[in-house]
């Protein structure tokens, strides 16, 4: 079996991954496809096989697509070495080789795709601390999250401890009423981690599967920050002992390389376990997830690709490549 069919192989898909599902994906990928092919169409036109123009133009493109300088890098010495190799590879193959190339890197970061919405075994309840700046999606997030959760028949209760901005608390109440889970809330100003406490007590008390807790809708001073979260975990682990089992960082992938700056700061005040990147459907700047999920060696868990209360997928590497390259 070459390389290219290893990487596609029946085995890497995750077999919850409907085709409905890869139409949602597709579709939501639509702006940055476009994008990236018209810029890839112009560096190699005229040009008949690979050679260091070529690559120098390519560098340009991935770059400009929000890859990543580092990633980027990668990428070009990936295709340099097949390029040695062979002599006359052909520009008519660099779709081909480019997504070869970008799922082979991406096979080898330390990272293993999720299937589905799915608990882990050994948390009961499951909490997943969710963080991120304000206007990334961060509440819509954790909704479609819980509507997810909740489909499989997951019991969901929400936590509102983003108390900075009563429109944090108020838009999560929309989402618990929406989605029917129940959400625990204090006023506005209130303590984070007295919110994320009677969230976990409400959660144990009702036998909840699954715990979602709203904190940190700003990005204020990284000691500050660092001192809020870490008071928040303290609180939840006098509750749940291993609370949080994921902090989850939530990252608007239209902000391009802005994003990438956001998970330096959030990954230097916690420790982010996971990541999701939200809005590809509105942007020509889906090539940060490529970017951010070679960079960060933090899984990727969900992307966010659509408008819909079903449009938050679980993200897998391979599926991603193969819709971009499709």
């Amino acid at each position: 079996m070459s390389f290219f069919k290893k990487i596609f192989s029946s085995d890497k898909k995750d077999p919850n991954f409907s085709e409905q599902a890869k139409e949602v994906l597709d579709k939501g990928l639509e702006k940055s496809k476009t994008n990236f092919f018209s810029k890839l169409t112009k560096a190699v036109a005229g040009k008949s096989k690979v050679d260091d123009e070529v690559l120098d133009n390519l560098e340009e493109v991935l770059v400009a697509s929000d890859v990543g300088v580092n990633t980027t890098l990668k990428i070009i010495s990936r295709i340099e070495k097949r390029v040695a190799v062979d002599k006359y590879l052909g520009t008519a193959e660099l779709n081909h080789i480019l997504r070869d190339e970008i799922a082979g890197l991406l096979s080898e970061t330390n990272t293993d795709d999720a299937t589905g919405f799915v608990k882990p075994s050994n948390a009961t309840p499951y909490v997943i601390m969710v963080v991120g700046v304000n206007g990334v999606g961060k509440t819509t997030t954790i909704g479609k999250l819980a509507h997810q959760f909740k489909n499989q028949g997951y019991k969901v209760v929400l936590g509102a401890a983003d108390t900075f901005r009563a429109a944090a608390i108020d838009q999560l109440q929309i989402w618990a009423d929406r989605v029917g889970v129940p959400i625990v809330r204090q006023e506005m100003g209130s303590d984070p981690a007295s919110v994320a406490f009677d969230t976990l007590q409400s959660a144990v008390a009702q036998q909840a599967d699954i715990v979602i807790i709203d904190t940190a809708g700003r990005l204020h001073n990284k000691i500050n920050l660092m001192n809020e979260l870490s008071k928040v975990k303290r609180v939840m682990q006098k509750v749940v002992a291993d609370a949080p089992h994921d902090v989850l960082l939530v990252l608007d992938g239209s902000t391009g390389q802005n994003a990438f700056e956001q998970a330096k700061q959030f990954t230097a005040a916690t420790e982010v376990s996971c990541l999701a990147v939200t809005k590809l459907d509105g942007t020509a700047k889906g090539g940060v997830v490529i970017g951010i999920s070679d960079q960060f060696q933090i899984p990727v868990k969900y992307i966010g690709v659509g408008e819909g209360i079903n449009d938050l997928q679980v993200f897998n590497k391979y599926e991603f490549v193969d819709s971009f390259f499709k």
